[in-house]
């Protein structure tokens, strides 16, 4: 299975950038009070793209036997992404109020920011990792 670690890795952040892109996407139309926000065809996308992601980051932890609650960096990325989702659904659909809405939506961007950060460097500390070293 490792002969198809670029791939899979490949495809893993390919999703990760539609993912991001298509939550900026949608976030911006709920910005602009658009019915487009939670439209089903994007609904529909985001689903297909998120469970791809997910799929293809349980391959790599399989295939680099690196784990969730092993590997600090990975840990972090999990517990971030659980942020992520709570944020993110504030934002699109359960906030009560348009702050409520508002604030998650630009908190979950960053959360998003912070989990890139932290893949691309291996570190919990992520973007800030090299001003720690």
């Amino acid at each position: 299975m490792i002969e198809f670690y670029p791939q899979i890795k490949f495809v893993h952040v390919a999703a990760a950038i539609l993912s991001g892109s298509l939550f900026a996407l949608r976030g911006t139309l709920m910005l602009a009070r658009s019915r487009w926000t939670n439209h089903a065809a994007l609904r529909g996308l985001s689903y297909a793209i998120d469970t791809t992601l997910l799929t293809a980051a349980l391959m790599l932890a399989t295939i680099l036997h690196q784990y969730p609650f092993v590997q600090g960096w990975l840990t972090a990325k999990v517990l971030l992404l659980v942020v992520y989702i709570v944020l993110g659904t504030l934002a699109l659909k359960r906030g009560r109020t348009r702050g409520v809405q508002v604030a998650s939506f630009f908190a979950a961007l960053a959360v998003f920011t912070a989990i890139v950060g932290i893949a691309r460097a291996h570190d919990p500390w992520g973007w800030f990792a090299p001003l720690l070293s």
